[in-house]
């Protein structure tokens, strides 16, 4: 599959995925006075990865985050010539989803960036007043379990074709966890875009969510890498030969 389609695969996954995580949050939490809550916002972004497993998974892979495909290349399931492509879509995808959820959220009298439009923040902008050290760790613990679900969940040895649905579960989890403490990241691009409407705060808090969750990443790739791994195809491949036996 040439890298350009690919790239514009990871592009309208990671659409979906901050088009309908952020999009849940922005939109329907607490529509009028009790929407879905921060238990369907979470449901939401693990649903969003799910249905692009399947979508796109034989085709990209379905990274829709740079962590993860950074992740990807130090268990040596990605090639790192594909990285700045991949991350790039990645962004870009981010950046439309979010220009296109302002556009329908600033439809409606009283709208205001001021709630945050979904932005991830520490301290006085953490949901439940969660201080950097905190908003730090999580993100690292959560990204790193992240990247080992999804590097064992496409393992050759593991059950064929489950792994959109582990993914997305595991994403459901970390939401479930960690939203009172950041608004939950562990997906730089999932934060770059709203940030990018938001600007002030959310644009000088955004470099904990790059940093965290890759170094989160990093670590768990070298945990499945070092102790679990054994000879894998790369994991857009992978995806493909689970997509085929379906």
């Amino acid at each position: 599959m040439p890298l350009s389609k690919r790239a514009l695969a990871e592009f309208f996954g990671t659409f979906w995925l901050v088009f309908g995580g952020c999009g849940s949050a922005v939109l329907a939490a607490g529509y009028p006075h009790l929407g879905i809550g921060f238990v369907g916002v979470s449901l939401a972004f693990g649903l969003t990865v799910l249905t692009m497993a399947f979508a796109i998974g034989h085709v990209s892979g379905a990274h829709l985050n740079p962590a993860v495909s950074i992740g990807l290349v130090v268990g040596q399931r990605f090639a790192a010539r594909d990285l700045p492509a991949y991350i790039g879509a990645q962004l870009a995808g981010a950046i439309a989803a979010s220009g296109t959820l302002f556009l329908i959220a600033s439809g409606k009298p009283g709208f205001s960036l001021a709630a945050g439009f979904a932005s991830n923040g520490y301290g006085d902008h953490s949901p439940d007043g969660y201080s950097l050290l905190a908003a730090f760790v999580i993100e690292v613990v959560l990204t790193a379990f992240f990247l080992l679900v999804i590097l064992g969940a496409t393992d050759h040895r593991a059950p064929k074709g489950f792994a959109p649905i582990a993914i997305g579960l595991a994403l459901t989890l970390i939401h479930l966890i960690s939203i009172p403490v950041t608004n939950t990241s562990v997906n730089p691009a999932r934060s770059t875009g709203p940030a990018l409407f938001v600007r002030g705060w959310a644009l000088g808090q955004l470099w904990l969510f790059w940093v965290a969750p890759i170094l989160g990443a990093v670590i768990g790739a070298f945990i499945s890498r070092s102790f679990f791994a054994a000879p894998q195809q790369p994991i857009r491949e992978e995806m493909a030969v689970h997509h085929n036996q379906d």
